[in-house]
């Protein structure tokens, strides 16, 4: 019965149903161009770093915007992906490929772990049993040796790709990043847009109904959550190749509060929202690095503003404004 209500739904498509997607291509194509064009103008490593975010950024709301699973741990997959990722690097003398793919592989793992222990809780118990297991990956990573403690993973080699392509190449480095980026983009838009990421947003609108209707929805959420536990370790690893550095930055709690930032400024559940949030927020930082601690009261005063102001975030007012107009 459920194939043939998703049947029947397919075959009655809205012509605004398409025009979405219409824009969403253009949006993409635009944002590609963009990303592939901003080393030209930027700072190439900025550029880097903004990806990694924006990819993370993306993992986030995969699991909050679609599935409405708000994480307060997530930076436990960024930081542990770019510790394995580094580790293996300059320790185990992997390629750059395998590198990035031991760190994602662990995120996957720990989220799978992570998964199991707190997806059985809603809401705000969720939220801390996902804080505390990203507090017991944070001091893991302090006391462990292999982490370097408070200094950290330092001077990791970028290698070479496949052996043959030098990373120590700024554009080299750029154009492995982007494709990362890219690739994972693509396949956030197509999770969500397929039957699995419409069960995730019938469970995130009514979980009760979707059990009635007989989808397992815990199976579900634990998908969701490894996915972009996944992703997010995706982005760690490839931001500890990019920074040459592994930290406790990257796995402490306040970057799981910076990510929640950049998804309701960009636009909580919308595709490209966090893209834009990310972009944002390390902009700021870049650019008002000379405020030192002050930085972090600017950004709390610019999230209050937009809170205010845009409840929808930043692509959420725009899309919002588009729809009032087509109505008129």
């Amino acid at each position: 019965m459920n194939h043939a209500a998703a049947s029947t739904a397919a075959t009655t498509a809205t012509p605004a149903a398409g025009g979405t997607m219409n824009a969403q291509r253009t949006a993409f194509a635009v944002m590609a161009v963009v990303f592939a064009l901003a080393p030209l103008v930027v700072y190439p490593v900025f550029m880097m770093k903004v990806m990694c975010f924006a990819l993370f950024a993306c993992a986030f709301n995969l699991l909050i915007g679609q599935g409405g699973l708000l994480s307060f741990g997530h930076a436990m997959f960024l930081g542990s992906a770019g510790y394995i990722s580094a580790h293996s690097a300059k320790v185990w003398g992997l390629t750059p490929e395998l590198a990035i793919l031991a760190g994602t592989a662990t995120a996957g793992v720990l989220g799978v772990f992570a998964g199991l222990l707190a997806i059985r809780r809603q809401g705000i118990y969720f939220a801390m049993i996902t804080l505390a297991l990203a507090q017991m990956v944070f001091f893991f990573c302090l006391q462990a040796k292999f982490t370097g403690g408070e200094d950290g993973i330092q001077s990791v080699p970028r290698g070479r790709l496949f052996g043959l392509v030098d990373l120590s190449s700024p554009w080299a480095m750029y154009a492995v990043v982007y494709v990362v980026f890219i690739a994972g983009f693509l396949l956030i838009w197509r999770t969500v847009e397929s039957p699995f990421g419409q069960v995730l947003k019938a469970i995130r609108e009514n979980e009760p109904r979707a059990i009635s209707l007989g989808y397992d929805t815990d199976r579900y959420k634990l998908l969701a959550f490894v996915l972009s536990a996944t992703l997010a370790g995706l982005a760690g690893a490839t931001k500890a190749l990019v920074f040459q550095l592994a930290s406790l930055t990257d796995v402490h709690w306040s970057m799981s509060g910076e990510v929640v930032l950049m998804t309701l400024l960009g636009g909580l559940g919308t595709l490209f929202g966090p893209v834009v949030g990310a972009a944002v927020i390390v902009t700021m930082q870049n650019y008002l690095a000379q405020l030192g601690a002050w930085v972090t009261v600017v950004q709390g005063a610019i999230f209050v503003v937009c809170v205010l102001a845009f409840r929808k975030g930043i692509v959420g007012e725009l899309i919002a404004w588009r729809d009032r107009r087509k109505a008129k």
